[in-house]
């Protein structure tokens, strides 16, 4: 026989053959955006709001999930069980009345007056006529049915599998019945009651199934999932009666009362309701929802919309990853899949996946916020912001931000590059002759060296550098689009410094109102200060502060601001002041003076126009013998790392 085979699609869950994350790739678009000059944080947060790849976000499957919910809340009536049993009353009534003026008797005239006295209240009414000897038998059927379609509502509602355990036998009618459906209410409240003990219940656990599985089709696996079954069910039915109007909640439970009492069963069930309140706290048991809608919904299908809600707000707040210590792994991946379809779970799974691998890969780590890039992270960050900031430098020959002055006597790094008129290194022979031994073979010559073939030993200086970088964080670096180039500039200086001259000292300095050291993983995530100054006096402080730590370094301090200082220090508190004041002017020059001093090359980076800042810098120059230069936003990075290996050849 010919066996024929068939190719789909895959609708299993997630491709089994899909490629592995590209987390590289979700590292660089995250540092794509902190380099634009966002958190760090709030990168992460986006990247996994947005999905990767063109896969969906949880910013997508929370929209998906709120338009649930509104539906959900437009699908009709609470008070569908009041409304049923008034209509059930007022058939039951109109049929008894027509069956008494046909007898005409006296007796069925004092029945009348008795109907006729009846209060308003269904409740009441449904309680006064449970002892009248009903004329009419389809009068009868129609009140019994008002209290055995409450009853039955209410018991399918918490116990899913009553209908297929009791097979369509009525408990109240059968005694067996009600008896079974009592004994399984008293041994699920002696187990609930042993689990909130904290007693072993494993063993109980199992013999309650064995006895009583039938009622619960979902086969809870332990006591924790019998309990959230039940819970969640028992708090959509308290949200319900708070959802309903006083007058409507007090029939309702006076009904519920008199349906549950009748089958010997209400005493169990508010024991029931009153442990599984008190072994999940966490339920929204207090809360009410304005369910609107043209259709009145009966007691199962009403706290089956509330229920949904309910466990849509929760999903809600799962995927908002709002609460601290929020993580991927909170969301309960079953709920969205039986909320919002197999591709969604499948979607957050791929999520999952990817945080995890963010994690145990290194790129992230966690800390009391949630998650932030970790220095490995930083580190290709850096690199990145370095690569685009020696991209700049096109129309300088390659190897211009080397030192030259190394000569032999510097330090070998191990590294080599290729010869360039002018070079002082020494020759690295062995890279030399190999790069003549290929070019030839590739041409089928002989061996002759060329001067594409030389190659010259890289080496650094020994001396060191103190370098203390003091970046603007006022609001103003923000709304002229300057806060993502000086991001980028100090991460770019940070790696340089990191990997290239790991002997210099480099400390970044933020300040607004108040000056503030920051690591590289704290500029990443810095947001600017929403509050008014520029404490560019501060700032000098703490550079000194870091200077006189390195005694033997050569000092340099760069300033990034785009604002004349407006605020300084007295006794300890920050003063501001616009236009700024003389003090603040004189406390920031006498900063200046002790760099100078000391022997620090200070030199301004002025962003922007400001007339007042202008001269401020220009002056200060002049003082401390430093220079001021004005690049663009596009050229900052490429001054800076220029100025800083200009300065660190030394001027002591």
């Amino acid at each position: 026989m010919r066996r024929r085979t068939r190719y789909g699609a895959w609708r299993g869950g997630a491709d089994p053959l899909a490629p592995p994350f590209d987390v590289r790739a979700a590292v660089d678009a995250v540092g794509e955006e902190v380099l634009a000059g966002g958190s760090a944080r709030e990168a992460l947060r986006d990247l996994l709001r947005r999905g990767q790849g063109g896969e969906r976000g949880l910013d997508e499957l929370r929209e998906r999930a709120r338009r649930m919910r509104r539906e959900a809340l437009r699908r009709g009536k609470l008070d569908g069980a009041v409304t049923r049993a008034q209509a059930l009353l007022d058939q039951a009534l109109a049929a008894e009345r027509e069956e008494l003026e046909r007898r005409g008797d006296e007796q069925s005239a004092f029945a009348q007056m008795r109907l006729d006295a009846l209060p308003r209240s269904t409740a009441r009414a449904v309680q006064e006529l449970s002892d009248y000897e009903w004329a009419s038998d389809r009068a009868r059927a129609d009140y019994e049915r008002i209290l055995d379609e409450l009853r039955d509502d209410v018991v399918q509602q918490r116990f899913s599998g009553l209908r297929d355990a009791l097979q369509g036998v009525d408990p109240a009618g059968d005694p067996q019945a009600a008896e079974r459906l009592r004994q399984m209410l008293v041994d699920l409240n002696e187990l609930l009651g042993r689990h909130a003990r904290g007693e072993d219940t494993d063993d109980s656990f199992r013999d309650f199934i064995q006895r009583h599985g039938d009622f619960f089709p979902e086969q809870p696996q332990d006591v924790d999932e019998l309990v959230d079954l039940l819970a969640r069910r028992a708090a959509a039915a308290e949200q319900l009666m708070r959802s309903l109007s006083p007058a409507q909640r007090d029939e309702l439970s006076q009904l519920m009362a008199q349906a549950l009492d009748a089958a010997g069963i209400g005493a169990q069930m508010a024991t029931m309701a009153e442990q599984l309140r008190s072994l999940r706290p966490d339920l929204r048991w207090d809360s009410g929802q304005q369910v609107r809608g043209e259709q009145p919904l009966g007691y199962g299908e009403a706290t089956a919309a509330l229920s949904e809600v309910a466990e849509l707000d929760d999903l809600l707040e799962q995927l908002g990853q709002q609460h601290p210590g929020a993580t991927l792994d909170d969301i309960d991946v079953e709920t969205v899949q039986r909320q919002l379809g197999r591709p969604a779970a499948d979607d957050v799974r791929r999520l999952q996946q990817l945080e995890r691998e963010l994690k145990e890969q290194g790129w992230v780590v966690r800390d009391r916020e949630g998650l932030t890039l970790s220095p490995k992270a930083l580190r290709r960050l850096g690199s990145t912001a370095l690569r685009r900031v020696f991209a700049q430098l096109g129309s300088e020959r390659r190897g211009a931000h080397d030192q030259r002055s190394a000569g032999a006597a510097g330090e070998v790094t191990g590294a080599s590059r290729a010869w360039a008129f002018g070079d002082e290194q020494p020759l690295d022979v062995v890279r030399t002759v190999g790069n003549a031994v290929r070019r030839s073979l590739a041409v089928g010559g002989q061996v002759a060296l060329a001067v594409e073939d030389f190659e010259v030993v890289e080496t650094q200086r020994r001396a060191s550098a103190a370098v203390a970088l003091c970046v603007d964080l006022s609001f103003s670096m923000v709304s002229e689009g300057r806060w993502g180039p000086m991001k980028q500039t100090a991460l770019a200086l940070s790696h340089l410094i990191d990997t290239r001259f790991p002997q210099d000292a480099l400390q970044i300095i933020g300040f607004g109102r108040h000056a503030v050291r920051l690591s590289a993983v704290e500029l990443a995530g810095v947001e600017p200060d929403f509050v008014q100054g520029t404490n560019l006096q501060h700032a000098l402080q703490l550079a000194g502060r870091h200077l006189r730590r390195h005694a033997d370094a050569d000092p340099v301090v760069l300033v990034v601001t785009d604002g004349e200082p407006t605020a300084h220090l007295q006794d300890g508190d920050a003063v501001f002041a616009w236009p700024p004041m003389l003090q603040t002017v004189q406390a920031t020059i006498a900063e200046v003076d002790q760099l100078t001093r000391y022997g620090a090359s200070l030199n301004f980076f002025m962003l922007g126009e400001d007339p007042g800042l202008r001269r401020f810098v220009d002056a200060v120059a002049r003082r401390s013998g430093g220079r001021v230069m004005t690049p663009s936003t596009i050229d900052l990075g490429q001054y800076v790392v220029q100025d800083y290996l200009r300065a660190r050849r030394g001027r002591r």
